[in-house]
């Protein structure tokens, strides 16, 4: 195996999620050329990774994309794919891609025509986390399961940018608390009375983060008038790497399941992870599992009427109230938790 091509275009915590396949595949395998096509909003966050060829592809390209990324192919035949995405358009992709080995997802895993442009799968496993799952990726290829180990470059103006905004001297909790899908997001006045608790009780240094879009941009101001408190706002301020280094320096991270949680995580930063509307267990934060506040099970006995051990692994409870199962007291007290496990 000389020359490898990975597919996973989207999302943020998906594709950090694959960065320690790369790094093993790079430990296994030296020498080896890894090309990785990936999303373009993704590539802004990993895409300086040493030692790989990124393609960005971009989905609002339509066809054209499709085009150019068989351009960029042509003459070109990779010694294995490693297909680690199941949506139709990633299949598409997949498709355009050269390769004498096409590694992808078992049979119960497999959706949208993706056993069609595969030729060997990862082996079925139930109740797996999804780095554990990525991870697999190798195994296929006669090469160990890649570790739980990241690396994602940073410059110093991204270090720089985060001193700017963190304390020196007080706990720094970064609030990060809109996800892609608003089902997964907690109340507004529940997040205000969450920071005025972590100042009024700890005197932390509370900094909400998020995306330009108008709906995080609305939301943490939505936050900041319902506290009584005083917060950090740079919202909509950041780069992907410049989270990445707030993360890094920060001492603690209050998330739903949503890409910047993965990305404190990969840090080595806890995460205080809010699940209900998805399983911590499958999507959580890999490294902070121990610190998640978990209503996943009363929202599936509530909205889906099933146990965990009844439901599809992976069900989501993506339904209006199900966050709110997650209750103030659920959160504070596993904050006094990691405060006296900091001590």
């Amino acid at each position: 195996m000389k020359s490898i091509c990975i597919v996973r275009l989207s999302a943020i915590g998906d594709v950090t999620h694959v960065i320690p396949v790369v790094l093993s595949l790079q430990e296994q395998r030296p020498g080896v050329k890894i090309t990785w096509v990936i999303g373009k909003l993704e590539a802004k966050l990993i895409g300086d990774l040493p030692g790989v060829e990124f393609i960005v592809f971009d989905k609002k390209g339509g066809l054209g994309a499709y085009s150019d990324l068989r351009r960029q192919m042509k003459g070109r035949r990779f010694d294995a794919l490693l297909h680690m995405q199941v949506a139709f358009r990633a299949n598409l992709v997949a498709a355009c891609i050269p390769a004498r080995v096409r590694v992808g997802y078992d049979k119960a895993r497999s959706k949208d025509l993706h056993s069609l442009v595969i030729n060997r799968r990862i082996a079925p496993a139930t109740e797996q986390h999804v780095r554990d799952c990525l991870a697999s990726f190798l195994e296929p290829l006669g090469m160990k399961s890649a570790p739980p180990r990241w690396d994602i470059p940073l410059e110093d103006s991204d270090h720089a940018f985060a001193r700017r905004y963190l304390s020196s001297d007080r706990v720094n909790l970064i609030i990060s608390p809109c996800a892609s899908h608003k089902l997964r997001n907690w109340p507004v006045d529940r997040y205000a009375q969450l920071a005025d608790y972590a100042i009024k009780t700890y005197g932390m240094h509370v900094v909400l983060v998020g995306s330009p879009a108008v709906f995080e941009v609305d939301f943490c101001a939505g936050i900041e008038r319902n506290m009584t408190q005083q917060a950090q706002n740079i919202c909509g301020k950041d780069t992907l790497k410049q989270l990445t280094a707030l993360m890094t320096h920060a001492d603690l991270v209050v998330a739903p399941d949503t890409g910047p949680a993965h990305m404190a995580s990969a840090v080595g930063t806890d995460v205080i992870g809010l699940f209900a509307a998805s399983n911590p267990y499958r999507s959580g934060p890999y490294n902070s599992l121990n610190w998640c506040v978990n209503r996943y099970p009363q929202a599936l006995e509530t909205f889906v009427g099933k146990t965990v051990e009844e439901a599809r692994w992976g069900m989501k409870a993506e339904f209006e109230g199900a966050m709110e199962l997650v209750t103030l007291e659920d959160v504070t007290s596993r904050m006094d938790e990691w405060v006296a496990a900091h001590r």
